[in-house]
């Protein structure tokens, strides 16, 4: 049976960060295995700062200047599928929908992330700059490493400067608005977010220091422009 340390070393080895993992029951619908199996472990495979960028920009060097809107979604698929079935599992991603596998409400029952002000899940020491690109399921219940239990650093912090930041109003408590971000991007007035990424996200202090690079931050921005048509 195949150890968690083996499952972080390949993963690692192939520019991933292992993002934690549970033992799934019936109500954290993740799918049966190929032939039926039920899926007794579930470990998440992400990324933390710009370490993935490194790697995958070595990998499809045409992602820093002219970025498919699906080509992060390819590489993970190429990476992931054949890793997971060396080490005996299957690969499982959070694109590739509608309809979509429920990643968010994984990735809380894998590690302390929990929803931002702003939508997305942040880690206490990454903040805001991970990401999650795909999920290893397993026939076997592996040993996992007990998950920490943090708080959210949203509960201490009083300012919330990621609510007040975004120029164009977009990311409120009510809700994400987005033809208005696209529509500011999309200008020469928006290039500060295409090439530092979303000012609200840049607003937030916790794991600062693992800010996307502007190679990145564009392929992202371009890429998420493109996915809207």
């Amino acid at each position: 049976m195949t150890e968690f340390a083996a499952i972080e070393a390949a993963l690692s080895r192939a520019g991933l960060t292992p993002r934690g993992g549970f033992h799934p029951g019936p109500e954290d619908g993740v799918p049966a295995l190929p032939g039926g199996r039920p899926t007794k472990t579930l470990v998440l495979a992400g990324s933390v700062g710009p370490a993935m960028w490194r790697v995958f920009s070595e990998q499809h060097p045409a992602a820093e200047s002219a970025p498919e809107t699906h080509a992060l979604d390819g590489w993970s698929r190429r990476v992931l599928e054949p890793l997971a079935e060396t080490l005996g599992g299957h690969a499982l991603f959070p694109f590739g929908g509608p309809p979509y596998l429920p990643f968010q409400r994984w990735a809380m029952r894998a590690e302390p992330v929990h929803p931002s002000p702003i939508g997305p899940l942040i880690h206490p020491d990454h903040g805001l700059w991970h990401a999650y690109r795909g999920a290893l399921a397993f026939p076997d219940r592996i040993d996992l490493p007990a998950m920490e239990q943090r708080a959210s650093p949203c509960v201490s912090c009083a300012e919330k400067p990621c609510l007040a930041t975004c120029p164009v109003g977009a990311l409120t408590l009510d809700g994400y608005d987005v033809p208005a971000c696209a529509a500011h991007i999309s200008t020469p007035a928006g290039e500060d977010c295409m090439a530092q990424s979303c000012r609200a996200r840049r607003a937030c202090p916790v794991g600062r220091e693992q800010t996307y690079g502007p190679e990145q931050s564009r392929f992202h921005m371009e890429a998420f422009l493109r996915g809207l048509g």
